[in-house]
């Protein structure tokens, strides 16, 4: 364990979050987890960690950390002003710092959630198998809680490669405020008719009720058809869920839930959970039925595209060098 960081400002909510934490559920745990895990491999990829190390998520404006050990850092996620003693880096790259150096990120400008993997992963306890914080019962991540002023944090033992590297722009997500999220009707799609209709043909905004339990949304009213409850038995809740409510406003969950008994229209599908994790207050969000077989393509798919993209990172010399070859 080394320390690295004495927090200055902690920015807005910044926690630590790893892949995430399973098989707590009938606990009352939830998984909790980086929420754009596409943004979490990659950070961990580009600073020489195992892809499942544990980092800082953080949430619409960065943290001011002073560093107390050399290491190599990478950045992914929503696009922030990022600088080093004053000189800005880009996101979606990996950089050395030295002991001393003072790291800033900014507000979020695109996208809402940037991802801080450092040499050899936050070291803060494994809870129940994870390092993920869950703020709602305050176990895992640095004291089960977001970081504050004067927090010193560790990482791992591991040795800094020293070697910049980035991920070429081509491969960068793009985070736009109209965002269209695919998603399996049910559980309880029957408990609608016309309302199922309204639902994938209508535009809905992100309320700023949004966070990392879920996403509450804001547009024409998904009712349920006559003589059916507002409400079911309780039952397990997973992230991408969509409930709807009795005011007919749907609410997107995401990974610190556990049961629900509000009915739930549809399904995100799992490779589409990223989007929403970027989604900003403000935002317009559509949904695309698809059916379990297309959902199940896309999750394969997702899984594919995050291990091919260890193939793209490259340092800025050879970025140089492939993007020369295209015009010899």
């Amino acid at each position: 364990m080394t320390t690295m960081f004495k927090v200055t400002e902690p920015g807005a909510y910044t926690t630590v979050q790893d892949r995430g934490r399973y098989g707590y559920q009938q606990f009352g745990v939830p998984q909790t987890g980086a929420l754009d895990q596409f943004a979490f491999c990659v950070a961990n990829m580009l600073a020489g960690n195992p892809e499942d190390a544990a980092v800082l998520e953080i949430t619409f404006s960065g943290p001011r950390l002073e560093i107390l050990a050399d290491a190599d850092i990478a950045i992914t996620g929503a696009e922030m002003p990022i600088s080093v003693n004053g000189q800005p880096v880009k996101t979606w790259s990996c950089f050395s710092v030295k002991q001393g150096d003072t790291l800033s990120l900014g507000m979020a400008e695109s996208g809402c959630r940037a991802y801080l993997a450092v040499t050899g992963g936050i070291d803060v306890p494994s809870v129940m198998g994870s390092r993920s914080c869950y703020v709602g019962a305050k176990i895992g991540g640095f004291q089960g809680r977001p970081l504050a002023k004067r927090d010193i944090i560790s990482r791992g033992d591991n040795t800094p490669h020293g070697l910049p590297r980035c991920l070429p722009e081509q491969f960068v997500p793009k985070y736009t405020s109209d965002i269209l999220l695919r998603a399996v009707p049910g559980p309880q799609d029957d408990f609608f008719d016309d309302g199922l209709i309204t639902f994938f043909a209508s535009e809905f905004t992100v309320s700023a009720n949004a966070n990392r339990m879920g996403y509450r949304l804001q547009g024409p009213e998904i009712r349920q058809q006559e003589g059916f409850p507002k409400s079911i038995i309780s039952e397990p809740s997973l992230p991408g869920g969509i409930q709807i409510p009795e005011d007919g406003q749907p609410i997107i969950l995401l990974v610190e839930q556990t049961v629900g008994g509000y009915t739930k229209i549809a399904t995100v599908i799992s490779a589409d959970i990223p989007l929403i994790a970027q989604a900003m207050p403000g935002d317009n969000v559509r949904f695309e039925r698809v059916d379990v077989e297309s959902a199940h393509a896309a999750f394969r798919g997702h899984q594919e595209l995050i291990r091919q993209t260890k193939g793209k990172i490259t340092s800025p010399a050879e970025l140089f060098i492939e993007r020369l070859h295209q015009y010899l």
